[in-house]
């Protein structure tokens, strides 16, 4: 079949031509240069030249010779049904021969395989060229397809659509491999930012805790966000989550460095702003260059508030049994790392039955709008969320409209304080004894540990067990504390505690007690018999001592 008169069609032909009528410009190839030497001109005085023999003019070339000499593959299609007028030599080696005058739909199969089918429709009634990037065939390889309108060349007149294939299967195998390694190093990522979080929160004995963490985006920087639950003893409970700021490897290592160093000065039982004081210090040794925002925040069962102090992080919300929500209001210093700041506790009420909510701001920081306004969302969505604590931790994450395309990394930790009634209230108690007096307190305070022990019905042993601690303890304070002191008893679900405070901040030690000593055994006692004891200083300029014993069952 003749492609002559298609030759004008093709980009760049009617350009070409132009030039060669204009008579000032350069021949539009060298063999119209030689074509046109006077005929008698001796060979001799022909310009010697390196260049190659001369090839055929473009007039001389049909457009199926032009489209032949194409390393990529080219169809021909026509009418409505796209029947085949023409393939080239690198369509046939690529998919095979195609009879022509079938329609494609028939004799072509990988036009269904790349879905051009609908998109040579589209060419067909638009008139406008529509290309395809990087589809595969059944056989493995890739192509990017160019569909352009061809308006006659067909004997009947129809309009038809020149199909363009160019093979970029090395390109697609390349980019499929750097997809997978960069997903491959997405998931080490957050895998690693999740090894160095929490895998199973600590549950105290007053409190029901849930924590969620969600990766932004889907790149593999992930983020510096954490949170961590930490049980004090004598049912105190420290709960912190933080942000370091940035996003990548480093600001998860920079997070696992500070998480590790909250645990540890939390087991000094120090109040909230002496803790962030310490960490601001660590944050800085580690690298000055990174800062990170904090909330340490402790629950003591016996106090009903959290005290908390907070390094440029967002606000605390606490949500009442009744829906009303407060923020913690009290002003917060500096990110960890600063320095040269003096933090300061606050308070905030967490009464029997609310819940509080400690985030990061990736939950509720968004580019179009203020973060005020999405502190005031979470409010709102915390005032109706209901149920557990993982429940509302995914009813906030939805309501924030936080999905896996989220462009910031998300913490949540949610703390309830259940309001107990009926057999669950019976298993909670309380009890405690002023000392006043001198020596004669010591059998005071036996005695009255003995009764409200018998009365909590713990067997005779734990009793025993349980006067002998408070006995201990209650001559310890006596013999190195000063007044007001105070003997107090709790029972939990899953442990007895037994503490004594005092007006003297000095902290007891365990030592091991010569053969003659009078004193020194009190501690080593109490450490043999209790499941575990401890010793803090209270806000007041005092101290307290207590020890735990494991219920049975």
């Amino acid at each position: 079949m003749n492609f002559t008169r298609w030759s004008a069609r093709f980009p760049g032909t009617q350009r070409r031509s132009a030039a060669r009528d204009d008579r000032s410009s350069v021949p539009a190839a060298r063999a119209e240069s030689v074509r046109q030497a006077p005929a008698d001109a001796p060979a001799e005085a022909a310009p010697e030249s390196d260049d190659p023999a001369p090839g055929p003019s473009l007039e001389a070339l049909s457009a199926g010779a032009l489209l032949g000499r194409l390393p990529a593959p080219v169809a021909l299609l026509h009418g409505p049904d796209h029947r085949i007028t023409y393939v080239n030599e690198a369509y046939t080696t690529a998919f095979g021969p195609r009879p022509c005058g079938t329609p494609a739909a028939e004799a072509m199969p990988e036009l269904t395989e790349l879905s051009l089918l609908p998109l040579l429709d589209q060419v067909l009634r638009s008139g406008t060229s529509r290309t395809v990037k990087s589809r595969k065939v059944l056989a493995g390889n890739s192509y990017t397809v160019t569909c352009t309108p061809v308006a006659a060349g067909d004997p009947d007149g129809e309009p038809g659509v020149l199909v363009y294939a160019t093979d970029v299967t090395d390109h697609a195998e390349a980019a499929q491999r750097l997809r997978s390694s960069e997903r491959r190093h997405r998931e080490t990522a957050v895998t690693l930012q999740r090894s160095l979080l929490p895998q199973d929160l600590e549950q105290p004995d007053d409190l029901r805790i849930a924590a969620t963490y969600q990766p932004g985006g889907t790149d593999a920087a992930v983020g510096g966000d954490w949170y961590d639950v930490i049980t004090l003893g004598a049912g105190r409970t420290a709960l912190v989550i933080g942000d370091v700021m940035g996003r990548g490897v480093r600001a998860a290592a920079v997070m696992g460095q500070l998480r590790t160093a909250v645990r540890a000065y939390a087991r000094l039982d120090l109040p909230p702003h002496e803790i962030l004081q310490l960490l601001d210090v660590i944050a800085a040794e580690i690298d000055a260059n990174q800062i990170a925002t904090c909330v340490y925040a402790v629950h003591d069962p016996n106090e009903g508030h959290l005290v908390y102090a907070s390094a440029g992080h967002l606000p605390i919300l606490v949500c009442d049994e009744d829906g009303t929500v407060h923020r913690a209001e009290d002003p917060t210093g500096p990110p960890l790392g600063t320095g040269g700041w003096v933090h300061t506790s606050g308070t905030i009420a967490l009464p029997p039955g609310s819940t509080a909510v400690l985030y990061t701001d990736g939950l509720v920081e968004r580019r179009s709008e203020d973060i005020d306004e999405g502190v005031a969302s979470l409010e709102r969505a915390l005032s109706g969320a209901k149920g557990a604590p993982q429940v509302v931790c995914d009813r906030l994450i939805r309501a924030l409209g936080v999905t896996a395309e989220h462009d910031d990394d998300v913490a949540v930790l949610v703390v309830q304080h259940p309001a107990r009634t009926g057999t669950s209230a019976e298993l909670f108690h309380n009890a405690s004894l002023e000392l006043l007096g001198g020596i004669e307190a010591a059998p005071r305070a036996r005695a009255f540990a003995g009764g409200v022990l018998a009365s909590w019905r713990f067997p005779v042993e734990l009793c025993d067990l349980g006067v002998l601690a408070a006995s201990e303890l209650v001559a310890n304070s006596l013999q190195h504390g000063t007044p007001p002191m105070r003997l107090g008893l709790r029972r939990t679900d899953r442990r007895l505690i037994i503490e004594v405070t005092d007006g003297d901040d000095h902290l007891p030690r365990r030592r091991r007690a010569e053969p003659a000593d009078e004193a020194g055994r009190g501690i080593s006692i109490i450490a043999t018999i209790a499941s575990s004891w401890g010793s803090r200083r209270t806000p007041g300029g005092g101290k307290a001592v207590w020890c735990e014993f494991a219920l049975p069952g």
